[in-house]
This record gives structure tokens, C-alpha cells and sequence, in this order.
């Protein structure tokens, strides 16, 4: 179990998609993301969610996000955050969206 200073030491918050394209040379299907959470700045992320998503349509979205992570090198790409997803039951990955538009960088409480 998970005590909860644990889980108030993740700064998971919420940021726009501002670029998306195929992250090539990952071993299993990726995307490079580009996401602007306000005054934290732009960070980078690879998310393997190319069952549901298509680059041009993740643009605008808003998405959560673990911010103080370590980065990762995922196939020569330095990933900075960890945008946060669901299974649906059937493999594939469902992104966690605010239900209502919030400004970037709101932390998730």
C-alpha cells in the first residue's frame, strides 16, 4: 500500500498537446509528444496510444501527467514526463483528460 505523502510527492498535472508525430525507431509503436503545462514550460513524452490516436488528432488536447519523473531515453528520444492512460479492456490505451478545460500546468489534487 501506498502511504499518502507517497502519492503527494507525484506532481501530476495537466498540459496541451502542442505537437504529436510517430516516434520512430521505438520498438513498439509511439508517439513524440510536445506539451505545454504553462509555467513548467514544454516537456516532451513518448506514449504508446497509436491504437486510439492519430498524431494530427491529439493536437489541442489536454492531457495528465507524472512532471517529476526522471527522463527516459526511449529510441533516441529524451522523454520528460509520464502522460497517464488507461486499458480499456481490450489492449489499447485511453488517455486521462480533464473533463472540462483547465489551465496548463493545474495540479491534479
Amino acid at each position: 500500500m501506498a502511504s499518502i505523502d507517497e502519492f503527494l510527492s507525484l506532481d501530476v498535472r495537466v498540459g496541451t498537446i502542442t505537437s504529436a508525430e510517430v516516434l520512430k525507431g521505438a520498438r513498439r509503436p509511439a508517439f513524440a509528444l510536445r506539451i505545454d503545462f504553462g509555467a513548467l514550460g514544454v516537456r516532451r513524452s513518448s506514449a504508446q496510444i497509436s491504437d486510439l490516436y492519430e498524431p494530427a488528432d491529439l493536437v489541442g488536447l489536454q492531457v495528465v501527467a507524472v512532471t517529476n519523473f526522471p527522463s527516459k531515453r526511449v529510441a533516441g528520444f529524451e522523454s520528460e514526463v509520464l502522460v497517464l492512460a488507461v486499458d480499456n479492456g481490450k489492449g489499447e490505451q485511453v488517455l486521462l483528460m480533464p473533463e472540462r478545460p483547465i489551465p496548463d500546468g493545474g495540479k491534479v489534487s
